[in-house]
């Protein structure tokens, strides 16, 4: 197995991060030598909780919150969860949910989820975007209503890397005493963020999509806002959330806070080039390609391209072949070959939704690697077009 290859080209870095080294530098200590519990009374245990709270700190900076406002999960899934069922758990006569049709799956499958298992007593407001994958706001407004125990809006979307305007919708919930969560695990590290100048109440982050392990999150929960904790047990987290804490990853994600405020202006100004000159270069160089998402209002290393009359998952399949690693818009559904939910809500047109195929970058991705896969796409996908019944009824 050859996971560590320098020959691959890795431009998925929305799926997951490759693990800083200093990161891994930063955690070694609490995966040998310092194994001791967070909890306990002894010094051993209490100096590993020192170092937590340290951790605590670093990841507070980096969003502008107090540490007390952070608590430690496994991930960006369960920080989501733990935000929707609280609210619900605290306003149990409120039953309405308002979110997006382009949500991550953590979100859109949680409120499926409710309106199955409660015979359909709660009900979820699913706001459309337009074909550049951007919200109306008139529509939002009207969607809140008393009934409404929390929005959840993703801060920014995964597959197309457009940002919503949530600080702006966080206010206007505030006006209407509702309580508002953002899935912000594309956002944070890549965009600044300061949650002293904003009215969200719960906020996501995921350890892995910023160059720390899989298996920590973060759920921000703004002073004051009533909480119920999803998970029920020890006295970790001051009673917010049981169980021992994922140290070394805890440790990690601290570093890798560091990190990211350190390089924020580089993801915004080399890294974004790096995206501009890779997306200005396949559009150019292949015809009956587009780009998904509004060409400004975005994350600074995502590019969502369609390629139209051919297949994402064979794109990939071929891409595979020249180990250059991307994700598709396309998802395999019950045997049956469906495109994504967030192309489908952009009105994307079938020919194109099903050929969408997303690039995220990182600091790691360098110009060499830019030309390289575009040097390979257009061969790639001329190749596939000659077999594609639809090209030659184009042609």
């Amino acid at each position: 197995m050859n996971c560590g290859s320098d020959k691959v080209i890795y431009m998925d870095n929305n799926a997951t991060t490759r693990i800083a080294p200093e990161v891994v530098d930063a955690m070694m200590p609490f995966l040998t030598d310092c194994y001791g519990n967070p909890s306990s009374m002894h010094t051993f245990g209490g100096q590993v909780g020192k170092s937590v709270e340290k951790a605590r700190i670093k990841i507070a900076d980096l969003i502008g919150a107090d540490p007390s406002e952070i608590v430690f999960t496994s991930c960006g899934t369960e920080s989501d969860s733990t935000a929707i069922l609280s609210a619900l758990q605290t306003f149990p006569e409120q039953r309405h949910l308002v979110t997006t049709r382009v949500e991550h799956p953590a979100v859109k499958s949680l409120c499926d989820s409710l309106t199955q298992l409660t015979g359909h007593k709660h009900r979820t407001t699913r706001l459309m975007v337009d074909s550049d994958g951007m919200l109306d706001m008139n529509s939002y407004r009207e969607a809140l209503s008393e009934d409404t125990a929390i929005i959840s809006i993703m801060w920014a979307n995964n597959e197309t890397g457009v940002i919503f305007p949530v600080e702006e919708m966080a206010a206007m919930a505030k006006e209407r005493d509702i309580l508002f969560h953002t899935d912000a695990v594309q956002a944070v590290g890549k965009i600044p963020i300061n949650m002293k100048k904003n009215q969200i109440d719960f906020l996501s982050i995921s350890g892995h999509k910023l160059h720390a392990p899989k298996g920590v999150g973060v759920l921000y929960v703004r002073k004051g806002t009533p909480f119920v904790p999803f998970l029920n047990g020890g006295h970790q987290e001051h009673g917010r959330r049981g169980g021992t804490e994922n140290v070394a990853s805890i440790i990690g994600l601290g570093r890798a806070c560091e990190l990211a405020a350190a390089t924020m202006e580089e993801e915004n100004t080399r890294v974004k080039a790096l995206r501009d000159r890779l997306e200005q270069g396949l559009l150019a160089s292949i015809p009956k390609s587009m780009l998904n998402g509004h060409p400004t209002e975005r994350l600074p290393n995502t590019t969502n391209i369609s390629f139209e009359f051919v297949e994402g998952e064979a794109i990939l399949l071929h891409m595979n072949r020249y180990n250059i690693c991307a994700s598709s818009g396309s998802a395999c559904t019950s045997g049956s070959l469906e495109p994504s939910h967030v192309m489908r809500a952009m009105g994307v047109p079938f020919t194109a939704a099903h050929g969408s195929i997303r690039f995220s970058l990182s600091v790691y991705n360098t110009e060499k690697e830019v030309d390289y896969v575009l040097e390979k796409m257009p061969a790639i996908i001329a190749d596939l077009r000659a077999m594609s019944p639809f090209w030659k009824d184009e042609e």
